[in-house]
C-alpha cells in the first residue's frame, strides 16, 4: 500500500467559461502534481447557475468526483441525474427523500478507498438539517470503510466554516470551503490532522463579481431590483486546494493553496 494519496480540490466551476478554463488549466496540474483524485464543485457549471446532465459529464471526463450545494437543484433537467450518477453529490443534510447521495467512496488501487462528504450550512441559507448532525451520522459509517474523508462544506459565514473545520478535526482528512468563489489565505492543517480552508474559490472569469459579469452585478446593487444574472468571459482564474494524506491514519501530511491566472479565448 503507498504511503499517502494526493488530492487536488477544485473551486467552485462557473458556467462554460469556467469549464473552458478548467479545460485550459487542469491538464498541467495534473501533470506536475500527479494527483491520484480529483474533486470539483459543480453547482454552477451550467450556464453559471445549476448542473445538466450533459456538463456533468463532460466534467466526469477530467474530474473524478463532482460536489456541489444550494444550487444543485436549478436545473430541473439534472436532478433527476442525481439518482443515476453516483460521482455527482448533493449536500447530505437535504432532508430525506431528495433524489441523490452526499457521499460517495471513491475507490483507487492497491485497495485504497477516499470517501468524499458534501454538506450545506444554514447561515444565511435555507433552513435544512443541521449539517453538525448529519455529519456526525455519516462519518462513523465512512470510517468503518477508510480512514480517507474529504469533506465539501458548503457555506456562505465564515464562522459556521471554521465552527466545522474544528468540529471535524481529526475525524475527517480535509474539511474544504466552498460557495463564495473568493479563495482565502487561511489554509492549514488543525491540531488533529485535518487540512482546512475556508473557500477554495472558484474556476471562472477574473475580471469578474464572483464569476458573474461585472454590469450586471453592479447593476444589482445600485437599483436593488432583481438582474439577470451571466458568466462573465473576461481573465481566467482556476483556484484550487491540494492536499496529501497519510493512507494508513487518514491525517493530511501537507497543504497548498493554488491559484492559476491568464486568459482563455471564449465564444460569444
Amino acid at each position: 500500500m503507498r504511503d499517502k494519496i494526493r488530492l487536488l480540490f477544485l473551486g467552485d466551476i462557473i458556467g462554460r467559461p469556467g469549464r473552458r478554463i478548467l479545460a485550459r488549466y487542469l491538464s498541467e496540474l495534473k501533470k506536475e502534481l500527479q494527483p491520484d483524485l480529483t474533486i470539483a464543485n459543480a453547482e454552477n457549471a451550467a450556464g453559471g447557475v445549476g448542473l445538466t446532465s450533459e456538463v456533468a459529464q463532460e466534467l466526469l471526463k477530467i474530474v473524478d468526483v463532482l460536489t456541489s450545494g444550494n444550487h444543485i437543484w436549478d436545473k430541473k433537467e439534472g436532478v433527476s441525474f442525481l439518482e443515476t450518477e453516483p460521482r455527482v453529490l448533493r449536500p447530505a443534510n437535504y432532508p430525506p427523500g431528495n433524489p441523490g447521495k452526499g457521499d460517495y467512496l471513491f475507490s483507487l488501487e492497491e485497495e485504497i478507498k477516499v470517501a468524499i462528504l458534501n454538506l450545506q450550512g444554514r447561515v444565511f441559507m435555507e433552513p435544512i438539517d443541521c449539517p453538525f448532525r448529519v455529519a456526525d451520522e455519516i462519518i462513523p459509517r465512512l470510517r468503518q470503510i477508510t480512514p480517507i474523508i474529504v469533506v465539501d462544506f458548503h457555506a456562505e459565514a465564515t464562522s459556521e466554516k471554521q465552527a466545522m473545520g474544528w468540529y471535524l478535526d481529526g475525524r475527517v482528512s480535509a474539511v474544504v470551503g466552498t460557495h463564495t468563489h473568493v479563495p482565502t489565505a487561511d489554509e492549514r492543517i488543525l491540531p488533529g490532522g485535518t487540512a482546512y480552508i475556508t473557500d477554495v474559490g472558484m474556476v471562472g472569469a477574473q475580471n469578474s463579481v464572483i464569476g458573474i459579469r461585472r454590469d450586471q452585478a453592479i447593476a444589482r446593487f445600485l437599483t436593488a431590483r432583481p438582474q439577470k444574472f451571466e458568466p462573465a468571459k473576461e481573465g481566467a482564474i482556476l483556484s484550487a486546494f491540494w492536499v496529501e494524506i497519510d493512507s494508513k491514519t487518514g491525517l493530511a501530511l501537507s497543504i497548498k493553496r493554488l491559484q492559476v491566472t491568464g486568459e482563455v479565448k471564449q465564444d460569444e
